[in-house]
């Protein structure tokens, strides 16, 4: 768990499989340690995650989404980005919204939850 921004950040160190693991992570990080934010990797979620044709990422959101709870994905997905425009459109629109944001590191997070209710 680390303080950004004022914020309570869950620093995940599980991968995520399935949308049932999510849930459990949520719950997990709220009831355990207060958290607002969940941080994970890029290869925490998996290749399929940024492959938004696949659906992962929505699904993974939404939970995010209806629990109220903010995702963090933490880490260089710079070449990911590169190879897909929609990926840099989802990644950039994301930046400017309140539930899910990309960040290359915690400071960044930092920099990116100043500007967040």
């Amino acid at each position: 768990m680390v303080m950004l921004a004022g914020r309570q950040v869950h620093v995940s160190e599980a991968p995520l499989h399935d949308e049932r693991e999510v849930v459990q992570v949520i719950v997990d990080a709220y009831y355990g340690h207060q958290a607002e934010w969940i941080a994970f990797t890029p290869e925490q979620l998996g290749d399929e995650f940024f492959e938004l044709r696949t659906g992962r990422a929505g699904a993974i959101t939404q939970k995010f989404v209806d629990y109220r709870m903010g995702l963090a994905v933490v880490g260089d997905i710079t070449e990911r980005v590169a190879r897909s425009t929609p990926l840099a459109d989802w990644v950039r629109e994301s930046n400017r919204g309140h539930n899910l944001l990309f960040a290359t590191d915690l400071e960044k997070l930092a920099e990116l939850l100043q500007h967040r209710q």
